[in-house]
């Protein structure tokens, strides 16, 4: 009954058959047909709100995502099918919003989703970058990065009547409000809010995604993260953030004015998560607008306090923000200095330690600084991470507020990263343990009773099998590229950064080409998959992109060595494609340096889907690997304290392991060696080479010996294919705690404090 309807409804809007429609006319007519669906169902609403502001949402395509949360996925699938169409093309046409980078954009969306799965009254507040970040091109074993433009007429982006004047220093600009609609799965419905100007001009962007960075009025929106390698880049950074800020503040204001809500009854009403400190001026633009409200002012940054809470992504200087007071000066309202001037005199008059200031002696405002002082709840993101935190790298405001801090694992929507993307194995897992894993994820340790069945195991194999068989094909057709599905696909696929350590991998890359040429040949061969972006303006993570695209040149026009070895870097890394490929791998890479890594997502989602960690014990890999125990995981390298002692005695000199130990040498040296000189940029890469041998950041060359010796081991037991097959089911298994939904209960009941509906 429920397919005639749809049909029924479909063809309306059609004005013909299903079996006569394009494929893009029938995208068009679902995306209709969806959203008068989803404006039926219910809007979660209640007297206390979660508010979640961050700079990145990386929400993927929305079709299929949308489907299966209404409960009509299968439904519709089995309808196309009927008329000879068929989901999986239709969804291609689909563009995928550009609104975020990697982890932490992923992570906001998947947690929207959960929070309305919940019944959690939410709201998503960001911008609408119109170019997002960018798109990642290869030319000449270089990246080169275009606008990425994704907004169509027809989407299901939703223009409101919503607007506010936004002030800045010296002039205002007039916001425009548009929102997704946020479907949780089984129907409850929130909002992604998300800001832009009327005056966005397109046409100054030239020569890649360069653009006037001090025409704000023209530029303010087009961008996620624009080139801040220069004032005006720094600069537009703030511009934007203030404006997310700004508007969200009003938002929330107009919220409570449409309940009475009394504004010195905020806390009580509302709460507000910052995803790092990229919407830290939230804190002293709530106070700004409160004192405007008629509050006074140390009634407001109670208020405050007791509304904001902070989730710490990282112990990165680079990512911990610190903007020079003279550049706030140039960009938000006088009263917002005043502020931020009077939070730091209360905290300098409490504290005489110099390093928990909110302003330095140099005139930097250090953001996490005033999340950790003015939000009531400051959060990590893995266990190892937050242990960090309180223990070294925050311990002085762990001492001053030994309650504050708390963990907060990160989850993924298991639902997109399983059911979405495997309905292979989604089917599967039904027919086995019961449909009950598709809302509760710890159903998935039903599947632990099935370890020594060899039936089941064999299906897992065979399910892998088939996701690396589409895979094959969906490179082929859109990328050109050949793979040889029989091979091992091993897959490192996350943001381009030296702590991520891709370049270690390259260089096991390297070592295991010159095995090959030697005559020691692997038993099964071996396909190297990559996937990321570099900052446009981080030229060592360019250059390690370099690096692989020339070993994949080198390497795959090899006769004696590529029937072995394959080295693929897929172009422009997106949700899409890691719908397709995060089923398809066999070893999941999770390789960064230990205490650098937050936490991961990707390894869960790789994990979801019975691929095999080869990891540190850095970030959610420690959990990891504690669920599934030492037998279904491989692990080697220091350990995160080994690495901060280092770290604080300066007692890593990479030097000494490229001197000594000639296998390390050798694939250093091949780096820049005749052969690849012969085919990339001499001066990137003898920079790459030089900067291995006399910095080495982050201990590329301290893990290596061992992850070559781990890694070796993993390809060899990867031939007995009934043990492999069994880690596989292990690790599908235990991947139900990294549920976001569990994550978000956590949120909730530790935090947020919201009744559900």
């Amino acid at each position: 009954m429920e397919k005639e309807i749809i049909q029924q409804a479909l063809e309306t809007k059609l004005n013909c058959i299903l079996s006569d429609a394009s494929d893009r006319d029938l995208y068009y007519a679902l995306l209709e047909y969806l959203k008068q669906q989803t404006s039926t169902r219910p809007q979660l609403d209640g007297s206390r709100k979660i508010y979640y502001i961050s700079s990145e949402f990386l929400i993927g395509k929305m079709l299929s995502n949308n489907l299966i949360n209404l409960g009509l996925y299968h439904h519709v699938n089995n309808l196309l099918k009927e008329h000879g169409k068929h989901l999986s093309t239709i969804e291609e046409i689909e563009p995928e919003p550009s609104l975020g980078n990697g982890g932490l954009g992923r992570l906001a969306a998947c947690f929207l989703d959960s929070i309305a799965t919940l019944g959690i009254p939410g709201r998503g507040i960001g911008l609408n970058y119109h170019y997002g970040l960018f798109k990642q091109k290869f030319s000449n074993n270089l990246q080169s990065e275009q606008p990425n433009p994704w907004i169509e007429d027809a989407g299901w982006l939703n223009k409101t009547d919503i607007s506010y004047d936004i002030q800045f220093t010296n002039f205002t600009v007039k916001s425009c409000l548009y929102e997704f609609d946020v479907v949780g799965y089984r129907g409850s419905v929130n909002k992604l809010s998300l800001f832009d100007i009327e005056g966005i001009d397109t046409s100054i962007v030239h020569d890649g995604i360069a653009f006037d960075k001090n025409d704000i009025a023209k530029n303010l929106t087009l961008f996620l993260y624009p080139d801040d390698s220069d004032q005006a880049g720094h600069l537009l950074r703030i511009f934007q953030q203030y404006f997310m800020v700004s508007n969200a503040v009003h938002l929330i204001f107009a919220e409570m004015d449409a309940k009475g809500y009394d504004y010195a009854e905020l806390d009580k009403h509302v709460v507000i998560q910052i995803n790092d400190t990229h919407p830290t001026l939230v804190i002293p633009e709530l106070i700004r607008q409160l004192l405007v409200k008629g509050l006074p002012l140390e009634q407001a940054t109670a208020i405050v306090k007791r509304s904001v809470a902070y989730t710490n992504h990282t112990i990165l200087a680079e990512a911990l923000e610190k903007w020079p007071l003279s550049y706030l000066e140039k960009v938000v309202p006088t009263a917002i200095i005043n502020i931020i001037k009077y939070l730091d005199t209360a905290i300098k008059a409490q504290y005489t330690d110099p390093s928990v200031d909110i302003i330095d002696q140099d005139g930097r405002v250090h953001m996490a600084r005033i999340d950790i002082h003015y939000c009531f709840s400051v959060n990590g993101v893995a266990a190892l991470h937050t242990k960090i935190l309180k223990n070294s790298e925050l311990k002085q405001f762990n001492d001053i507020y030994p309650n504050k801090f708390n963990n907060k694992t990160n989850g993924i929507t298991f639902r997109r990263w399983i059911m979405q993307s495997n309905s292979e194995l989604t089917d599967f897992l039904a027919k086995t343990i019961g449909n009950d894993f598709k809302f509760n994820s710890l159903e998935l340790d039903k599947l632990m009773s099935y370890t020594n069945d060899s039936n089941v195991l064999s299906q897992i194999d065979l399910i892998k099998q088939t996701k690396k068989q589409q895979f094959t094909e969906y490179i082929k057709v859109t990328a050109g590229i050949k793979l040889n599905p029989q091979s091992i696909f091993d897959v490192q696929v996350k943001r381009i950064h030296e702590y991520k350590r891709q370049q270690m991998n390259a260089l096991y890359v390297i070592h295991k080409y010159l095995e090959i040429k030697e005559g020691k040949l692997p038993s099964r061969p071996l396909t190297v998959i990559f996937g990321g972006k570099a900052a446009p303006a981080y030229t060592i993570a360019k250059h390690v992109i370099h690096l692989i695209l020339c070993l994949q040149q080198l390497i795959n026009s090899d006769p004696e060595v590529s029937p072995h070895l394959q080295v693929v870097f897929v172009e422009n890394y997106n949700v899409t494609v890691a719908e397709k490929l995060i089923p398809a791998a066999d070893i999941s890479e999770q390789i960064s340096l230990a205490s650098k890594e937050a936490s991961g997502t990707g390894n869960m989602k790789f994990m979801l889907n019975g691929a095999v960690t080869i990891g540190t014990m850095d970030g959610a890999n420690v959990e990891i690997a504690e669920l599934v125990g030492p037998d279904n995981i491989y692990t080697f390298g220091k350990d995160s304290n080994t690495i901060i002692e280092l770290y604080r005695t300066n007692g890593y000199h990479s030097w000494d392991y490229y001197f000594y130990d000639l296998l390390i040498k050798r694939a250093v040296d091949f780096i820049n060696s005749p052969g690849m000189l012969a085919i990339g940029t001499k001066e990137r890469l003898d920079q790459l080479h030089h900067e291995l041998i006399t910095k080495d950041w982050y201990m590329t060359l301290i893990d290596f010996v061992d992850y070559i010796k781990t890694k070796d081991q993993m390809l060899s037991d990867y031939e007995n294919r009934e043990q492999w097959n069994r880690m596989s089911l292990v690790n599908i298994a235990k991947a139900g705690y990294f549920s976001s939904d569990r994550t978000i209960r956590d949120y909730n009941q530790d935090i947020w404090k919201i009744d559900l509906n």
